[in-house]
């Protein structure tokens, strides 16, 4: 009885334990090219996203509040007119590094496919399983899309649950009629962006950020030259994909987040090895020629 008892209030700590949220997400409306309008609007959807992304359960993971993924949603608004609102959206996240207090970018992504309908004071509803409407499902998207590259960085594929999440979400968006989710439509709205991640011939985008981030940056506190050469062994692999498909936005993704951290952290190996990561990353960034020239330098000679 004692037992049968015992189970009983585990079982029910269990369902009365909250689940954590995930993201510590900083928000910015930019109203700055409207004229003639109160800004209170802004105002009030600054806030109305802020409370969204900070306080919604997006999974049932456990994160401690120092835990939560830091990001940022910065929101451009250029044309506002009966409520409809367009514009862009910068995405950023970052990752901090293992045992350091570095923190490395995982995501840097501007969506130019901004287009919502948005009423002063209207709550923003989380539905995990309906559509709602435009901008929660521009919310959810780029909610999920943090989570599972973040995920993905710390266990190979560990983000494989929130990709399907993330299929489900494009093919709401598709069935709803708005812009950014249909496929063709652009080179780089959402469905472009999942797209590259799951692909088979692009998708190994995503083995490059566990290679990366707890092979490379978790193991340079410990052995830099350790994690110096599995980070290298990624650049192979953004080669080989730049090759198959130079347009894949998830490549263009990862190489917007990282160049300016890649000379950085080859800026005092040896030459030779300066010299490799030269060659490797010249075709990769073929228009980044005097940014390079200062990882060919090395860190005393700038």
């Amino acid at each position: 009885m004692k037992h049968f008892l015992l189970t009983a209030a585990l079982l029910l700590l269990s369902f009365a334990t909250p689940k954590a949220q995930e993201l510590n997400c900083k928000v910015t409306v930019n109203s700055d090219q409207i004229n003639g309008s109160s800004k209170s609007v802004f105002e009030t959807l600054q806030q109305a996203i802020a409370d969204y992304m900070n306080t919604t359960v997006f999974t049932p993971m456990q994160f401690s509040p120092n835990e939560k993924i830091d990001c940022n949603l910065f929101f451009t608004i250029k044309e506002y007119n009966d409520d409809q609102m367009s514009g862009d959206l910068q995405i950023q996240a970052t990752r901090p590094v293992y045992n350091s207090s570095y923190t490395t970018t995982l995501i840097n992504f501007k969506d130019t496919k901004l287009d919502f309908t948005y009423r002063e004071n209207e709550p923003l509803v989380f539905s995990p399983q309906n559509w709602e409407n435009q901008l929660t499902g521009i919310l959810n998207f780029y909610a999920y899309l943090i989570i599972a590259m973040d995920c993905d960085s710390f266990a190979p594929h560990g983000g494989d649950e929130y990709y399907e999440r993330l299929g489900v979400i494009v093919q709401q968006g598709q069935s709803s009629g708005e812009t950014g989710w249909k496929a063709f439509e652009d080179t780089k709205n959402r469905y472009a962006v999942l797209a590259s991640l799951t692909d088979p011939s692009t998708s190994g985008i995503r083995d490059l950020l566990y290679q990366y981030h707890r092979r490379g940056l978790d193991e340079m506190v410990q052995s830099p030259d350790k994690g110096r050469a599995a980070i290298t062994e990624t650049l192979t692999t953004i080669s080989d994909i730049q090759n198959k498909s130079p347009m894949s936005v998830a490549l263009s993704m990862f190489k917007d987040a990282k160049l300016d951290e890649l000379v950085n952290l080859y800026s005092k190996a040896p030459v030779t090895e300066r010299s490799k990561v030269y060659n490797l990353l010249e075709p990769i960034y073929p228009t980044e020629t005097e940014r390079l020239e200062q990882l060919k330098k090395g860190a005393d000679e700038r």
